[in-house]
């Protein structure tokens, strides 16, 4: 369940019993697929295709891959925000709300 003032969700590759999940490019591969859900719609013209959409963007934390949905997508997209979900509640990933902070400046 995600509550409705989180602004971020995270996908992270780890089964139920505590392994990686499979394929090795599963968060790359999801992302991809969500790519043409994004604030102004889906991208037109050559290489339109090819940006991960804002809303969706695979990433490793802690040495575990994850996918970032942002909740903009559930009030925007919401069939797309339900097979997202779905995805990680059918294959058992752990889903925690969070929000990411930026990196701090270097010294």
């Amino acid at each position: 369940m995600v509550t409705p003032t989180a602004k971020q969700v995270f996908i992270q590759g780890i089964t139920p019993n505590g392994r990686p999940f499979r394929p090795s490019d599963w968060a790359e591969r999801l992302a991809g697929v969500m790519s043409q859900f994004r604030p102004g719609g889906a991208k037109s013209g050559i290489g339109g295709h090819i940006a991960y959409s804002p809303w969706c963007v695979p990433t490793v934390i802690g040495g575990v891959k994850c996918v970032i949905v942002h909740t903009d997508m559930r009030e925007e997209e919401p069939m797309a925000w339900d097979f997202v979900m779905a995805f990680a509640k059918d294959n058992g990933l752990q889903v925690a709300e969070a929000c990411l902070l930026p990196d701090p400046p270097s010294a």
